[in-house]
């Protein structure tokens, strides 16, 4: 086979998995103070998927055989789809290529499992040695990981990668059983946990060596910066409050960087285990908000999605719909209150607390302030006070203060009716519109 043909064939294959940002990672040096490519810098050209997301990666399989019969997985065993496989020398010369052209900032790599999860490990790592050693790239690497693979060969992927991911798929080891019986819930985090071990091992080294003058660079720990994971919403019949458990466990538990939502797509010739519509495209979107309110702005799940109501509202931002549940703690005078409730305050980013506490220091803020910081002052009004501004307690108690905030109906239409966008130019109608 053509080697532009397997590209086409195994970078759609890779399309579906959405954890490959590029983010986090610095790889300075090199051992001989040679080498091509950075993690950083500007004049990347930026491509599109077929589904709209712009990517700066060459985002590829190895191979799309697997041994594996995930239903929600178009490269399973039993897909009726044509194979291709890479050899290691082949993707290493397409992201050679790729990168002196400028296309593509670096490279997200994963596979599906060939012989044995061992086996399709070193066909991975064997990438990222020849174009770390050989070609002395210093671009950026991500390497997803087998968990049934050896931790020795993990550790190994990390050493060569700017970042490394295991995908947990599925929130419940029950939803496993049903969609992917080859997978286990407790293996992906025990291989978790060790990756995290090494990363917190490493990032020690490198402590200690910087305490020392005069330390030689090349004994500084080289490992992946971080982890990340990714997992599939509305392929089963997991509620947003169970996905965000398992995000807030592994945040917690494991340091992972990022947990990435991604909409089950349908796929041709689907399982009859697989629902027939994929979830609404704004469930993702609310799921990535809530992550945020978990992460930066001192929320847990359960005020997010009290055990009466285990899913999010489509119709309003996570931290609104809080809002509105617990009206009796509004409104909230911006010029007294202590920061973590300002987090909380609809409309108002964790950027904008900061410029509301350091200004209050000097004079008792107003409206004319806010909208000096480009805050949305239609949505924070009914919820704080400040020294011009006391809202009505009949706007805050009043039955359609709801109402006052959902969308326009042809917004809602596109939240909830529109597929996703195939080309950049559907994609830029498609914001205009909700624009």
């Amino acid at each position: 086979m053509e080697l532009t043909r397997k590209l086409e064939i195994l970078a759609d294959a890779a399309k579906y998995d959405a954890s490959c940002a590029s983010s986090g990672a610095a790889r300075k040096d090199s051992r001989d103070g040679k080498g091509i490519g950075s993690t950083g810098g500007m004049g990347i050209c930026h491509s599109y998927t077929p589904d709209g997301r712009c990517v700066s990666l060459l985002k590829v399989l190895l191979t799309n055989a697997c041994l594996y019969d995930c239903h929600y997985c178009i490269n399973r065993r039993s897909s009726n789809v044509q194979r291709a496989r890479f050899t290691p020398e082949e993707v290493v010369q397409l992201t050679l290529d790729f990168y002196k052209r400028n296309y593509i900032e670096g490279l997200f790599l994963s596979s599906g499992i060939v012989r044995s999860a061992d086996f399709t490990m070193e066909q991975v790592i064997e990438v990222a040695r020849q174009l770390r050693e050989v070609h002395h790239f210093r671009g950026y690497i991500h390497l997803k990981t087998i968990p049934e693979a050896s931790q020795e060969l993990i550790e190994k992927a990390g050493r060569y990668a700017d970042r490394i991911s295991i995908n947990v798929e599925l929130p419940t080891q029950e939803g496993l059983d049903k969609l992917a019986p080859e997978k286990n819930l407790a293996n992906t985090k025990q291989a978790m946990g060790g990756i995290r071990a090494k990363i917190e091992e490493t990032v020690s080294a490198r402590k200690e060596a910087s305490q020392i003058r005069n330390a030689p660079r090349a004994k500084a720990p080289v490992f992946a910066t971080g982890q990340s994971t990714q997992m599939i919403v509305g392929a089963d019949e997991s509620s947003d409050a169970l996905v965000l458990a398992r995000a807030d466990e592994l945040y917690r538990d494991y340091r992972l960087r990022r947990v990435y939502y991604s909409g089950f797509s349908p796929i041709p010739e689907p399982s009859v285990l697989l629902p027939i519509k994929p979830p609404p495209l704004v469930r993702e979107h609310r799921l990535y908000q809530a992550d945020w309110l978990l992460r930066f702005y001192g929320f847990d799940v359960g005020e997010l999605l009290p055990r009466e109501d285990p899913n999010l509202d489509l119709e309003l931002d996570p931290k609104l719909a809080w809002a509105l549940r617990n009206r009796p703690l509004f409104p909230v005078d911006i010029n007294r209150a202590p920061r973590e409730l300002l987090w909380r305050i609809p409309g108002l980013g964790t950027v904008n607390v900061e410029r509301i506490v350091a200004a209050r220091r000097h004079s008792r803020l107003r409206l004319i302030d806010l909208q000096r910081m480009r805050v949305s002052l239609k949505k924070v009004l009914p919820f704080i006070i400040a020294a011009d501004h006391t809202p009505r307690v009949a706007v805050l108690e009043a039955a359609n203060l709801r109402h006052r905030f959902l969308p326009a109906p042809r917004q809602l239409e596109l939240n909830f009716n529109a597929p996703p966008p195939a080309t950049p130019q559907d994609a830029l109608m498609a914001l205009s519109g909700q624009l």
